[in-house]
């Protein structure tokens, strides 16, 4: 993983701003893309991944979280595809379906674009696995040495 360049997410099954495939969806494969980190600062203990539809605020009334990860070791270089994180020291939240694990995309009425967000720690969290994105955020605060963000669009 290089140290001197920017922190940065990619997938090599979609490029930023291009649709995300079909397997990852929620009714269909319900598979995360596989994902390439890069970049991290030499200070970085541990990574947070969230996966969230600002779009969604139209129909729910809130951003929808689909996927929320922290404690991804510092190691990590690629997330695959239909990534277990119990092969990890990394724990899942609750997403907004009321499920542990990976949500994907399922937007009930037009093209959505989600936001795949990587976070540098300068420490691990102290948060019980199956947490929600609240309590994830208030164990980030004052820990992010550096954000990356993919975004890519689904329709229904």
């Amino acid at each position: 993983m290089s140290e001197s360049s920017e922190l940065s997410i990619s997938s090599p099954t979609f490029t930023d701003g291009d649709r995300i495939p079909d397997r990852c969806g929620y009714r269909e494969a319900n598979v995360n893309p596989p994902l390439a980190i890069d970049g991290a600062p030499a200070e970085t203990e541990s990574f947070v991944l969230i996966l969230d539809d600002p779009d969604a605020m139209e129909s729910s009334g809130k951003v929808w979280e689909h996927w929320v990860v922290w404690n991804v070791p510092v190691s990590t270089e690629t997330i695959p595809k239909n990534w277990e994180s119990s092969a990890t020291d990394a724990h899942e939240g609750t997403n907004d379906y009321g499920e542990i694990g990976y949500g994907g995309p399922d937007p009930a009425d037009h093209e959505h674009t989600y936001r795949f967000g990587l976070y540098a720690l300068d420490t691990t969290l102290d948060v019980p696995p199956g947490a929600e994105k609240n309590e994830v955020n208030r164990g980030m605060h004052g820990h992010v040495l550096a954000h990356a963000q993919l975004k890519g669009t689904y329709a229904p």
